[in-house]
C-alpha cells in the first residue's frame, strides 16, 4: 500500500508540473485577439480613471481632481491687500486651474467681478475693483486664456462679502470673484 500511495503522489506531482508548464500568458487565438486583449484594462473598475470635463455648477467651475478620481469645485474668489490690485501668490494655483480649464474649453465664459471694502469714495472703489478684476484678467490671459472668454465688471463696495467695520471684514471684501455663465 505504501508503494501505491507513493505512485499516487508522484502522479499528482507530475500532473501539476505538466499543467504549470502548459499554462501561458498568451491569449488564446490569433494575432487579432492579442491586440484586442492588450486594450482591455486589468485594473479594478473603481480604480479606472474617468475623464471628466470641466463643468459649471451654478456659477462655479468644477474640474477633475488632480488625483484623477472625483471632482474639485473651484471657489473662484481671490483676495487683495488694502489699496492694491496685485494678484497674491496664494491665488496662483487656483488661477492656474481656471486658466487650464478655460484653455481646454474655449466655450467657457467668465465674468470677473471686482470688489473693494467700504473705505474710500464710491468712485475710487469702483476704479479699484476694476483694476483688481483687470489684474486677474491679465494673469489668465498670460496663461493662454483668450481675452474673448473674459468679461470684467466692478461693483466697488456695493456687494460686500462680509459686513462690519473690522479689518477682517474689510479683507474679505477686497476681492475678485470669477463667475461662470
Amino acid at each position: 500500500m505504501g508503494t501505491l500511495r507513493k505512485l499516487g503522489w508522484l502522479t499528482v506531482g507530475l500532473m501539476s508540473i505538466l499543467l504549470a508548464s502548459c499554462a501561458s500568458n498568451e491569449p488564446v487565438g490569433g494575432d487579432e485577439d492579442a491586440s484586442a486583449a492588450s486594450d482591455i484594462s486589468t485594473e479594478a473598475p473603481e480604480q479606472v480613471k474617468k475623464t471628466v470635463e470641466p463643468s459649471v455648477r451654478g456659477s462655479k467651475l468644477v474640474i477633475p481632481s488632480e488625483s484623477g478620481f472625483g471632482e474639485e469645485m473651484l471657489q473662484g474668489r481671490f483676495f487683495f491687500d488694502f489699496d492694491q490690485a496685485i494678484v497674491k501668490r496664494a491665488g496662483h494655483d487656483e488661477l492656474n486651474k481656471h486658466a487650464a480649464a478655460m484653455k481646454q474649453n474655449p466655450s467657457l465664459r467668465s465674468r470677473l467681478e471686482g470688489h473693494a471694502d467700504q473705505r474710500g469714495t464710491r468712485e475710487y472703489n469702483l476704479a479699484l475693483g476694476e483694476r483688481r478684476a483687470n489684474s486677474v484678467r491679465a494673469y489668465l490671459v498670460a496663461q493662454g486664456v483668450s481675452s474673448s472668454q473674459i468679461e470684467v465688471i466692478s461693483y466697488g463696495e456695493e456687494k460686500p462679502y462680509a459686513t462690519g467695520s473690522t479689518e477682517m471684514s474689510w479683507s474679505y471684501n477686497r476681492r475678485v470673484e470669477i463667475v461662470y455663465r
